[in-house]
């Protein structure tokens, strides 16, 4: 997320092609942002461009997702299926329980979340 954070993939104009009214947030995403932004070199103004980045855009709360979670991360405990980022299990339930697309240049890390649909706009041209 810092490389659109800092303009490489013009996220601004993305957004502004899908409309702000259709991008959202995951609670979880902020904190992942807030915590690159606290180890930067830069943390003040690296808070600032996550401000603003996420300002304006709807925050999606986890803790509707708990029950969900939980039983979907036995059953890929169960199968033998890895998930090695809490937050990305995390956040690929959250897109799945509120069927929307999950945006992310780490699509690798999703895969064994099924039906949760995925873009990465970093392969934008």
């Amino acid at each position: 997320m810092c490389v659109f954070l800092r303009g490489k993939l013009h996220l601004d104009e993305i957004i502004k092609e899908k409309g702000l009214e259709n991008c959202f947030i995951f609670e979880i995403t902020v904190f992942e942002l807030k915590y690159g932004a606290e180890k930067s070199d830069d943390p003040k103004k690296s808070h600032r461009a996550v401000d603003k980045f996420v300002n304006g855009l709807t925050i999606i709360p986890i803790f509707g997702i708990v029950d969900q979670y939980a039983k979907n991360k036995v059953l890929l405990r169960k199968n033998g299926t890895p998930m090695h980022d809490e937050f990305d299990l995390i956040i690929g339930f959250t897109a799945l329980a509120n069927e929307m697309i999950l945006v992310t240049d780490n699509s690798k890390d999703f895969r064994y979340l099924e039906n949760l649909k995925l873009e990465n706009w970093s392969e934008r041209k």
